[in-house]
């Protein structure tokens, strides 16, 4: 099988969540718990759902799709609309991919048409469940979900356009894109933006999904981050120019703006959180989606905030400190693991002589092997220490060492360093 390369971004340790046989009991609410017997299933698919203590008595229905490499409780747990539903009182489902790599079907003929069997039957399954169960309303079904998971919401919102009612996909493909022929599970031209078809074309291929239907199509949002390296950013464009396409609307925006710094936003077909189409581009951002309140946007967009009222714009992360040193971090991620280059540069007036640099990982991110320095410990916060031949950093020199380590599913970087005791500059 070809390796999968769609990557893990949140910092979310897996809930081990309590069991729930069939269907005899109600859920426990407000706590993630697992349905099963909940439907047709073809692929196997697990099923948990947070159901909020307040909420009205049809209330809306979200689905929220994992990323390759997690799994339902982990998206949960690293995202904020369990906390929302808290807020808003909509019920959510967190499916689970159970194939290797744990990443859903977005490439078979069979996930590319209306009840061609899959993931996405299994998962139109988890929503008539919790309709016929959970009191849910048909009216009012989202999704939303980040790299696989956002390719899957392209397949849903394309398989049953008469089930949601908007998605929202972060770092994510067109619907077919990602086709391919099985055993094959990579579509590398895709992941690369490789892939470049006309609007009308990308329509037709969510048209063709279920021929003949003429009814309402779902709203969508896209997020996109122009540093992607794992479904690249040209992906974004084309997302745009099939769902723009399939509302019969024009390629230009009908309105523009910046929500906050390094993110421009698009809409299309209108200029309010009720535009058939919003896009979201984020300069210098990579695979690692959502974060910093972009959730309470999409809730937004979906109108499940109580009244469709635009959401203060997140907090700009803070300023980095500054000091006499300047380190520059990157990682290169993979399915499980990733290698990080670090870089210290002394920006002071004076020679550096024996030094020790520290940082937190984020969680799940632990060392196993390094280069031209050591480290203690192997997780949480890290002192790196250098080794003979770099001890010493001269005025305006530079250092640089690195190391490798496994991951599960959050691959960030380090948000702060300090050397010697002294904040340094993130480059």
């Amino acid at each position: 099988m070809v390796r999968k390369r769609i990557l893990g971004w949140l910092g979310a340790a897996l809930l081990v969540a309590a069991a729930l046989v069939g269907q005899a009991s109600p859920a426990a609410a407000a706590s993630l718990v697992e349905v099963t017997n909940f439907g047709t299933n073809p692929s196997g698919l697990r099923m948990h759902l947070y159901v909020p203590d307040n909420r009205p008595a049809r209330p809306a229905i979200l689905v929220a799709v994992h990323y390759c490499t997690g799994s339902g409780p982990a998206f949960f747990s690293g995202t904020e609309f369990a906390r929302l539903a808290d807020q808003h009182g909509f019920i959510v489902i967190y499916p689970s991919a159970t194939r290797s790599g744990s990443c859903f079907d977005v490439y078979t003929a069979e996930a590319l048409r209306r009840n061609g069997g899959s993931d996405p039957v299994g998962i139109k399954s988890m929503v008539d469940w919790v309709i016929q169960n959970r009191g849910g309303d048909p009216n009012r079904v989202f999704v939303t979900g980040a790299s696989s998971g956002a390719m899957t919401t392209n397949v849903l919102l394309g398989d049953y356009p008469d089930v949601f009612k908007a998605g929202a996909a972060f770092a994510g493909v067109p619907f077919a894109c990602f086709a391919t022929t099985p055993p094959n599970t990579w579509n590398s031209e895709c992941a690369n933006g490789q892939v470049n078809r006309t609007p009308q074309q990308w329509g037709d291929l969510v048209r063709n999904a279920f021929p003949g239907y003429t009814g309402a199509r779902p709203r969508m949002q896209v997020w996109h981050g122009t540093a992607d390296t794992t479904l690249r950013y040209p992906n974004f464009t084309e997302q745009v120019e099939q769902w723009t396409n399939v509302h019969g609307l024009s390629q230009t925006p009908s309105s523009t703006d910046s929500p906050q710094s390094g993110w421009t936003r698009t809409r299309y077909g209108g200029t309010g959180t009720t535009a058939p189409v919003e896009a979201i581009s984020l300069n210098g951002v990579g695979h690692n989606l959502p974060t910093n309140g972009m959730a309470a946007m999409v809730i937004a967009f979906f109108g499940l905030n109580g009244g469709g009222s635009e959401p203060p714009p997140p907090p700009p992360p803070p300023p980095p400190p500054g000091g006499p040193c300047r380190v520059a971090y990157s990682v290169n991620p993979w399915n499980t693991g990733l290698t990080a280059e670090v870089s210290i540069t002394n920006t002071g007036t004076a020679a550096i002589s024996g030094w020790t640099l520290q940082f937190t990982l984020p969680g799940g991110q632990t060392i196993t092997s390094a280069w031209n320095a050591t480290y203690t410990p192997a997780s949480g916060q890290v002192t790196a220490r250098p080794v003979t031949h770099n001890n010493t950093i001269n005025v305006n020199g530079t250092v640089g060492f690195g190391f490798q380590a496994t991951h599960t599913g959050n691959t960030a970087e380090p948000t702060s360093f300090t050397l010697n005791g002294t904040a340094c500059t993130v480059a």
